[in-house]
Formats: structure tokens, C-alpha cells, sequence
């Protein structure tokens, strides 16, 4: 069946899925006796970042520890055995969500090879955009690859580099890659830990004891007790000493391109990234967002939990009207393979979240949400909310609307899947069968907080991207994007 997104109601499609979705999550830790044990409590926090797969490898006096699956990190580690099996004081874990690369059991990272220098071992947070170009010039010099990751083109760069110095080494192998990356890589029983120049993607150093630690999200380390001390700075290759780290910046300086969408929707709320309180960042843009679209006469506020309660916060504090709980979300949700008949339409809209009934009865409610994507999720909610007996639905998003792709590592539907890509806010209102709709403004997201919007990312608002793609990849995506963009520059009414 062939149907045309994002207007559609068909369930059996593959774009039946609604929704941003994380990316990875990567942790380390050094000069501790449980290291792989603090590795796995940081993935678990790490956990909203990357549900698809995770692996820990440690080493112990030049014996190396490797356990990596497919699922839950609390399902892969569910064995008291595997984590006592992974010895050592220094270890690194990952969490991935697949953006490069397919779901297969050779591509769960951390990646591990033997190389001419010993043992290696890689994580990453992030997405090259030149990918092809190196994979197809190390094939062509005899290089074998094992997963289908960009990963494993770094990992390759990093091998067949001529320095000695580990240091030399990453820095000669990191200046061939264009893109976003958060690396943890272990050589040997050495930890070093690298974000990329444009500084795309967070990671956070912390203090434990005697030890090291390093997280994606600061929200990892409160979770075992160690003290945030700082952010990596974009361009920094930190080598994590047991006598503490030791900073060097190998890369020429360039305009950072943090990503907005960390503190809009993907960090939690209790993480301290790019130096700035999410939670503080999120209830800021609900400010904003409740002064530029007003919902005067509404009764109550409800947020589309979890990621955008603070937003909602937010709203209700600026517009005084108050925050009621009503909708509750299933966090015990898992994987489906089984598509809904007609007849429960909304099954799994249902699953994860549920009306409050009494709540929203005879009401005029507004939803505050971080994001519209193919909005398919938002209409089924919209209808949901009216089937509980709100008398109306207003609608005000965190957020400016989605109309490009990322291609630095959030799995983000293709432009033509983007709602509001093709359509206009009167026609997406239209579509989500809402009273009204409000996205907060490009603009908006820089007034009252203490962020710059040169140091930001807004290339899926705006479709300016900082880093060029490769040839073929830029012919094909860039090119569609500035088309549909000139096409329905009346969506930024």
C-alpha cells in the first residue's frame, strides 16, 4: 500500500512511527576499582538516549573484557555474572540508537579490534556526513570492515595512522571525518575521550573519589555520586590519567553548532549540558512560547509528558493559568511488532500514554508539546483529549516546526516525511484537528535565556547546515531541502 505522508491514517505503513528518536549515549570511567560497574549504572541513566543495544568493555592489566546485546542495558547486564566478569579500573560504555548503520549484532558498539599498537576499543555519540567517500577509499587500500557503522571508518583511521603518540594519532585520524562525534576510546589501558570542533553533541567530565569519569549527560553522574567538574570543550582530546585528565586541542577552531534539540527535547531535564540547566533552558522557551501565542480563556495547561513538562511549566507560569496532570504515560513501554486493525486506530497512542478524564471533562485545554514531526502521534492525542470531553484543544509546541532532516545524529524522518515541511500551521492545525496552534519562533528560542544563536545548530528549522555532505549525499538531501523550503516559505507565517 502506498499512502502519502504525513497526512495519512494508514497503520500498516512503516511511517506509521511518529516521533524524534535519540541516538547514543556514551559513559567512561578511569582509576576506579568497579569501573564496569559505574559504566553500567551510567548507561542506565544514559538510557533515554539510545534503547537498541549497549556494551561495556574493560580492562585489567592487559587483559580486556567485552559484553554487548541487543536490547535494555538492565536486560543485557541482567546476569550478576557478566558485570563481575568485566575486571579492570578503567572501562567505557555505549548505548546506540542506529543513524548510521543498520540494527545488527556487528554493529553494537563498543566497537573492539587488535591493531599493529594493541587493543582498541570505540564508542560514539554522533553521525559523519562523509562516511562513503572514507569507507570506499580504506576498501580500496585493503581495509575489511566488519559492521556497517561510521564508526568503524574511525576506528580504521585511527589503526592505519603513522603516529605513535596516541594523542597524534586521533588527531591525525579525526581531521579525514566531517560531521558530529562524541568518542569514548579505549587503547590498551589508556582512556581518551573526544568532542568533535563544532562541539555538535554534549560530554561531561566529572570527579568520583580517586577516579574519572565521563557521561554524554551530567544526569549520569548524580546517579552514582560523582561531581560534574566540566564540560568538555568542543575541539578537546582528553587523555583520562589516573592522576587526573590532560587536555589538548589538536583542531582548528571553528563556529560551534551545538545542538538546540538537546535542550528542547532529547537531555533529561535534570543534565547540566553546553554549560546550561535543561530543565531552566526548557521552562524558558514555555515563557516565551505562552507570550507569543496566548491562550487566553483556557482552563487548563497539560503537558505531553515527559519531555516537555518544564516547557509546560513554563507556559503556565507566564500565562497564569494552571498546569493539571492530564495525560498519563506508560514508561514500561516496549517493543511492538504487531500493527492495530482499524478498529483500535489508536492503540499505540494508548499504550504509551492515557487521558485523565476528570481532568480534561468540560475543559478548555491547552497542550503544551516540545515537537511536531509527521504529527500522526499529535492528532491521535488531539482526538484522544476530545474523547475525554474536553469542550476545546489548543496546541502550543517548544519549538520552531521541523521541516529538515539532521544528518548529525538524531533519527529524524526525510524531508517529505516532515509535516511541516509540505504544509502550512493553518493547514497542520487543520490536520491535528485542533482550536488553534502555536510553534515558539526561531527567534523565541534565544530571548531570556543565556544562549547565543550563532553557537546553535537550527539547521532542521532553517535547513542551513554548518558541515557539507558528501558529493552524492548533498545532490540527493541538500538540494531537496532548499526546494521544499522555497516552495512553502509561507510556512513560517
Amino acid at each position: 500500500m502506498k499512502c502519502i505522508p504525513p497526512l495519512t491514517n494508514c497503520t500498516t505503513c512503516p511511517l506509521y512511527r511518529d516521533g524524534l528518536h535519540e541516538y547514543c549515549g556514551i559513559f567512561g570511567a578511569v582509576n576506579l576499582p568497579n569501573a564496569s560497574e559505574l559504566t553500567y549504572y551510567g548507561l542506565y541513566a544514559l538510557q533515554h538516549r539510545g534503547q537498541e543495544s549497549a556494551g561495556i568493555v574493560s580492562a585489567d592489566s592487559g587483559q580486556f573484557h567485552i559484553h554487548r546485546g541487543t536490547g535494555l542495558v538492565v536486560d543485557i547486564f541482567l546476569n550478576p555474572s557478566v558485570l563481575s566478569s568485566l575486571k579492570g579500573s578503567v572501562a567505557i560504555g555505549h548505548n546506540r540508537y542506529s543513524t548510521t548503520g543498520s540494527s545488527i549484532s556487528q554493529n553494537v558498539q563498543p566497537l573492539t579490534s587488535v591493531f599493529k599498537d594493541g587493543f582498541i576499543a570505540i564508542g560514539h555519540n554522533g553521525n559523519l556526513v562523509n562516511t562513503t567517500q572514507l569507507r570506499n577509499e580504506l576498501v580500496e587500500k585493503g581495509a575489511i570492515f566488519q559492521s556497517s557503522t561510521d564508526t568503524e571508518v574511525i576506528l580504521h583511521l585511527i589503526a592505519k595512522s603513522t603516529f605513535k603518540n596516541p594523542v597524534d594519532k586521533l588527531a591525525d585520524a579525526l581531521n579525514q571525518v566531517r560531521g558530529a562525534y562524541c568518542l569514548m576510546i579505549l587503547i590498551n589501558d589508556q582512556l581518551f575521550t573526544v568532542r568533535d570542533p563544532r562541539g555538535y553533541r554534549p560530554l561531561s567530565i566529572g570527579r568520583l573519589d580517586n577516579g574519572w569519569v565521563v557521561a554524554s549527560e551530567s544526569c549520569a553522574f548524580d546517579l552514582i555520586g560523582a561531581e560534574f567538574v566540566r564540560d568538555i570543550e568542543p575541539g578537546e582530546i582528553i587523555h583520562l590519567r589516573p592522576g587526573g585528565p590532560e587536555s589538548f586541542k589538536p583542531f582548528p577552531k571553528v563556529q560551534l553548532q551545538q545542538c538546540v534539540f538537546e535542550l528542547i527535547y532529547f537531555s533529561r531535564p535534570d543534565s547540566r549540558i553546553f554549560g546550561h540547566s535543561v530543565d531552566k533552558i526548557r521552562r524558558c522557551f514555555g515563557h516565551q512560547l505562552a507570550r507569543e501565542h496566548p491562550a487566553s480563556g483556557a482552563d487548563i495547561i497539560i503537558s505531553v509528558p515527559d519531555s516537555s513538562n518544564s516547557a509546560a511549566l513554563g507556559f503556565s507560569e507566564e500565562s497564569n493559568i494552571p498546569l493539571e496532570l492530564g495525560l498519563i504515560r506508560n514508561h514500561y513501554v516496549g517493543r511492538t511488532f504487531i500493527h492495530p486493525t482499524q478498529s483500535i486506530r489508536d492503540i499505540n497512542t494508548r499504550i504509551k500514554y492515557n487521558p485523565v478524564r476528570e481532568v480534561l471533562s468540560g475543559k478548555k485545554v491547552v497542550v503544551v508539546d516540545d515537537s511536531i514531526v509527521r504529527g500522526t502521534t499529535s492528532r491521535r492525542l488531539v482526538r484522544m483529549i476530545r474523547q475525554a470531553g474536553a469542550k476545546e484543544v489548543h496546541m502550543r509546541i517548544s519549538s520552531p516546526p521541523i521541516r529538515c532532516p539532521c544528518y548529525y545524529g538524531i533519527d529524524m524522518p526525510t524531508c517529505s516525511e516532515l509535516i511541516a515541511s509540505s504544509h502550512t500551521v493553518e493547514e497542520i492545525k487543520t490536520y491535528l484537528g485542533v482550536d488553534s496552534l502555536g510553534y515558539l519562533s526561531e527567534e523565541g528560542l534565544f530571548i531570556n535565556v543565556p544562549l547565543e544563536a550563532k553557537d546553535y545548530c537550527l539547521a532542521c528549522f532553517n535547513g542551513k547546515y554548518a558541515v557539507k555532505f558528501e558529493e552524492n549525499f548533498q545532490k540527493k538531501m541538500y538540494e531537496d531541502i532548499q526546494q521544499s523550503l522555497l516552495e512553502n516559505e509561507s510556512v513560517k507565517k
